[in-house]
């Protein structure tokens, strides 16, 4: 056999492997990525899970985000690569783990992803997934709705502007200014 052919024989997908594995596409749009963070979200140390799902049922939708917090793209680079591998070993693993048909997912990751065990970030996305499709999600822990920052709540106080303030602007008539003590 030719090197061409042993080449053309190992590179196909995993879905030309295993024809009844999951069926896993990617987000690409930002109207995507905003309505999936409004969703369900699972914290973890190496990233957060969003999750929500769609009005139809289809090919699960995942989406990968690092930003620039965690460090210069050659780090946020390797964030990215290893959470699409987690994923990717999890969808081939048994069906998807927890991904489950209709539902968009976003990985956001964390600086932790850098240094964390393979292993664990494995175990850490299963465990997110159970918590985000558990039926009741009562009691501490767990998974959360709504946005990671609310619009305009700043998550720390202002600092004051320095320079100077422009007066404000003025009416028609001038303010009446109090009479000065003598």
């Amino acid at each position: 056999m030719s090197r061409r052919g042993v080449r053309r024989g190992a590179s196909g997908s995993v879905r030309e492997r295993d024809a009844r594995s999951l069926v896993v596409e990617r987000l690409k749009r930002r109207s995507d990525f905003r309505a999936a963070s409004s969703g369900v979200r699972a914290s973890g140390r190496a990233f957060v899970l969003q999750a929500r799902q769609r009005a139809e049922d289809g090919a699960v939708r995942i989406g990968f985000t690092v930003s620039k917090q965690v460090g210069n793209a050659v780090e946020r680079n390797r964030v990215r690569r290893r959470l699409r591998e987690i994923v990717r070993l999890s969808a081939a693993a048994g069906g998807g783990g927890q991904l489950t048909p209709g539902h968009d997912y976003v990985l956001v990751g964390r600086r932790t992803a850098l240094a964390a065990p393979f292993g664990d970030m494995m175990q850490e996305l299963d465990a997110a997934l159970t918590r985000i499709h558990a039926p009741e999600r009562g009691g501490t822990g767990g998974a959360r709705r709504g946005p990671l920052h609310e619009a305009g709540s700043p998550s720390r106080p202002q600092k004051p502007r320095r320079g100077r303030r422009k007066p404000p602007k003025s009416s028609a008539e001038p303010p009446e200014l109090p009479p000065q003590e003598r």
